[in-house]
């Protein structure tokens, strides 16, 4: 504490100082974040490498004299440019949330006298006058405290008030919920606690996402594919003596074919999906990738308060030295049972009752509900007592307090004097070293209660004395009437919730700012660690290298307390170093930089702060941990479902690009059976709401069952399917078709067909592929079950997609200019019935397929 003249407390500083320092160290305030241009957003949404790919695409289009595929291809990109450009931007407002954490005002004292200045005009050695409902304005040490308890868990994750002492600090931010105090500004603005946070915010960026990670690996792998192939056949076309520029315009088409325009809207349009399925479930989706991200979590670092417990302090356990009573109640409610031997019932009313006189919290009923006001421990032992019968308020109108003596963080008691008896609470090894006679069984009993994680308070009295003298005279001579063990019970949800983590193979970790004991108990409570021994530890404890730490935590049921900012960021990014994709709670500013450098930060909604929530990707309306897993497991499945639709794509462009590779390799005489404007319709007008529909595909009872997805979107199951199976069935029926109506119609091999029998047989070949493609979409629901085991009503949203498909189909074949426009007409009786042989001809194909791959695999 620093030494300051009592003078100076008295006056503070002179109105003259005080603008001096101001204008020497610049305001009170938490400096502006630097933030990108929202141009500069926008312009990298806008050329990322896939819209890179699909800007040359539509250039390419152009260029071959196909204006309408490149604006069609152009809109796509803007679309998907302009809705992430949306996300992202109102997405990062963490630290400017910190800045609002500042109160406008703050009473000071100043030449003598009490007034109240912005808080942006505080300057170092400032006197501050706080009160009850105060929040701190800047880094303070206590001078002169009158029994002040400070709500910091905002800032430490502790969720018990603390009651600071004589030139104890407190910190910007936090919140005065008990007594007064006189206290000295340390630090303004940039120098506070709560800046640094905020700059460490700041710095803390997550790590690209695996599905960015994937689909930039995939796009590689289309972009890849689309020019090599587009070489090739150039190289063929000129070798078959064709001209350069028909050659070039060729590769053109193909390259364009190849390019799954649909795909940028197809994922999007799937994570906003899954994202409105988090909201059901009471969790927002912050920003969109986040909803894949949580498929592939492999650890959880979660908070304890409220998270995996109510954050209601109930009294569980009394022990007297007649004996001890068990209490049994719902939250706050009076309503509850003691179990307890008569004698040692009437010992617990005894100590409700003195336990309350030695509190300031209590409970009140407003408007047909229970209110807890002030430390929840003391609203806990006013809900013992009314659970106990005992009523507070008349003895307290009979007998009035005399004195009080607040507890604080060197006497760790509270007193009340009441007549000649003073009613004593507080930490056991306290309160125990002043009773007379306290028995050999009472630190013992409690130190088990405390092994068993519950918070232990001692309460005493003493009877016909006289009091007034001060805490240390009249805090002696004390009889003890007993231990009080207070407990946050878990959420009754958790441990079924944490049971569901382990058999998805997630880790978990608790992550907290309480006491070790307490978490750990909670922990084991709630199955973490799947009834293996707990490694518990604090934060202090933590080894100082990075490698070192990710090994030390990367196992399941790890217990991490009384942790810093800088620890859940170095805990965060040491298990990111090993590979896991982390999920971190939190609901404190404390909590925000760890939030916002996880894969996937998660906040609370009931009771975080704001700057939690805007550091967070995923927000929990509910603030249950269950809620986490739910999410997980839509997560899962959206990762599930951009698999189910990439197959599905793939598919269809192995049928788009045969009619091309048929039309090159036979040098012309094979006619072109689809053009590339039939592509375009292909690509983003019929697949694209099935393609969508798969994209919602909900959750199976198997997807949390089993590791988190590691693989590529992309592997060899995938590429089986579409290209060796699916694909191919395509191909083979709408060529047939195709081939069947020019033949029917008296084409000849090398022949030039007439444009109307051209454009009969090029709509049979469309019209099998857009079958083919309503056969695939349902195919493609399960990697393993045959379309005829699937629940047809399984997902609606298929059955709709399918039945515009169907109206497509018929508008662009029908409808004349648009048939006109794209190169293909209503096929013959015989090219509809060619065309449909595609759908039993792929779902039978299918079957085989999944049923060869069990049969390799059992």
């Amino acid at each position: 504490m620093p030494s300051i003249a009592p003078l100076q407390v008295r006056a503070g500083l002179s109105a003259a100082e005080a603008a001096r320092r101001l204008a020497a160290i610049g305001p009170n305030a938490l400096p502006e974040p630097g933030r990108p241009s929202p141009w500069l957003l926008l312009a990298r949404q806008l050329t990322h490498f896939f819209a890179l790919l699909l800007w040359v695409a539509a250039a390419l289009a152009v260029v071959a004299g196909m204006p309408q595929l490149g604006v069609a291809i152009a809109v796509v990109v803007v679309v998907n440019g302009v809705f992430a450009f949306a996300q992202e931007f109102r997405a990062d407002r963490a630290t400017e949330r910190l800045r609002g954490m500042m109160p406008a005002t703050a009473s000071v004292r100043r030449d003598g006298h009490r007034v109240t200045v912005p808080s942006a005009d505080l300057v170092p050695d400032d006197v501050v006058l706080l009160e009850a409902g105060d929040r701190v304005s800047a880094d303070l040490v206590v001078v002169e405290g009158h029994g002040p308890a400070v709500d910091e868990s905002m800032l430490t994750g502790e969720s018990v008030p603390r009651h600071p002492g004589d030139g104890d600090p407190l910190y910007a931010g936090t919140f005065v919920v008990e007594g007064a105090a006189t206290a000295l500004v340390t630090a303004t603005g940039p120098r506070t606690r709560m800046a640094g946070i905020a700059a460490l915010t700041g710095r803390a960026q997550p790590p690209p996402s695996p599905l960015a990670v994937r689909l930039s690996r995939v796009v590689k792998i289309i972009a890849g594919t689309a020019i090599a192939v587009g070489v090739v056949f150039f190289g063929l076309s000129l070798a078959l003596g064709m001209a350069p520029v028909a050659g070039f315009l060729l590769a053109i088409g193909v390259m364009v074919a190849l390019v799954p325009e649909g795909l940028l809207p197809t994922v999007t349009l799937a994570l906003a999906w899954g994202a409105r399925r988090m909201a059901a479930r009471r969790a927002l989706v912050r920003r969109l990738e986040a909803v894949e991200t949580l498929g592939s979590v492999t650890y959880i670092c979660t908070d304890k308060t409220g998270t995996l417990t109510r954050n209601e302090m109930a009294v569980v356990e009394v022990w007297t030295p007649a004996g001890t009573a068990t209490i049994d109640g719902e939250g706050y409610a009076p309503a509850g049972r003691i179990t307890a031997a008569p004698a040692v019932r009437e010992r617990v009313d005894e100590l409700a009752y003195a336990a309350v006189r030695a509190s300031s919290g209590r409970l009140s009923r407003k408007g047909g509900d229970w209110h807890p006001t002030g430390d929840p421990m003391e609203v806990a032992l006013h809900v013992l007592a009314l659970r106990a019968g005992v009523d507070v308020a008349a003895r307290e109108a009979a007998e009035p307090a005399t004195a009080t003596y607040p507890f604080d963080s060197r006497r760790l008691r509270y007193s009340t004097a009441a007549g000649d008896t003073l009613y004593v609470k507080g930490a056991p090894e306290t309160v125990l070293a002043r009773c007379t006679s306290p028995g050999p069984d009472a630190a013992r009993v409690a130190h088990v209660l405390a092994a068993r994680g519950l918070r232990v308070l001692a309460v005493a009295e003493r009877r016909h004395a006289a009091l007034g003298a001060g805490a240390d005279a009249d805090e002696r001579d004390l009889r003890l009437l007993g231990l009080v063990g207070l407990a946050d019970p878990p959420r009754a949800d958790v441990a079924e919730a944490i049971a569901a983590c382990h058999g998805a193979g997630i880790r978990i970790a608790v992550i907290t700012g309480d006491h070790a004991l307490t978490a750990a108990a909670v922990a084991e409570q709630v199955g973490i660690g799947a009834g293996r021994p707990l490694l518990t530890l604090e934060g202090r404890d933590l080894p100082a290298g990075d490698e070192e730490l990710g090994a030390l935590l990367d196992r399941d049921g790890v217990v991490v307390a009384r942790v810093t900012p800088e620890d859940k960021l170095r805990i965060t990014t040491a298990l990111q170093a090993r590979g896991h994709v982390v999920a971190m709670t939190g609901d404190g500013v404390n909590d925000a930089p760890a939030l916002r450098r996880a894969d996937v930060g998660v906040a609370m909604g009931a009771t975080g702060s704001d700057v939690a929530r805007e550091a967070a990707d995923l927000v929990l309306l509910d603030d249950h941990f269950g809620t986490i897993v739910a999410a997980v497991e839509l997560g899962r499945a959206t990762y599930t479902n951009i698999r189910r639709f990439l197959t599905y794509h793939l598919t269809d462009n192995v049928a788009e690009l045969a009619p091309f590779v048929l039309w090159a390799l036979t040098g012309g005489s094979f006619p072109l059976a689809i053009g590339v404007l039939q592509v375009l319709a292909l690509d983003i007008g019929t697949d694209l709401l099935p393609a969508l529909a798969l994209g919602a595909e909900p959750p199976n009872p198997r997807t949390l069952k089993g590791p988190a997805p590691t693989g590529q979107l992309i592997d060899r199951g995938v590429v089986v399917r579409a290209f060796g199976v699916l694909g191919p069935t395509e191909v083979l029926v709408s060529l047939g078709a195709f081939t069947a109506v020019l033949v029917a119609g008296g084409w000849r091999w090398g022949a030039e067909p007439g444009a109307a029998l051209l454009g009969t047989a090029s709509g049979a070949a469309f019209a099998a592929i857009v079958l083919g493609q309503l056969a695939n979409a349902f195919a493609c629901r399960s990697a393993s079950r045959p379309v005829w085991r699937q629940r047809l009503l399984g997902n609606r949203l298929l059955l709709a997609a399918v039945a515009v498909e169907l109206a497509l189909l018929v508008a662009f074949l029908a409808v004349p200019p648009v048939a006109g426009l794209l190169g293909g007409t209503l096929p013959t009786a015989l090219g509809w019935a060619a065309a449909v042989l595609v759908v039993p001809a792929v779902v039978l194909a299918d079957a085989a397929a999944k049923r060869s791959v069990l049969t390799r695999h059992r």
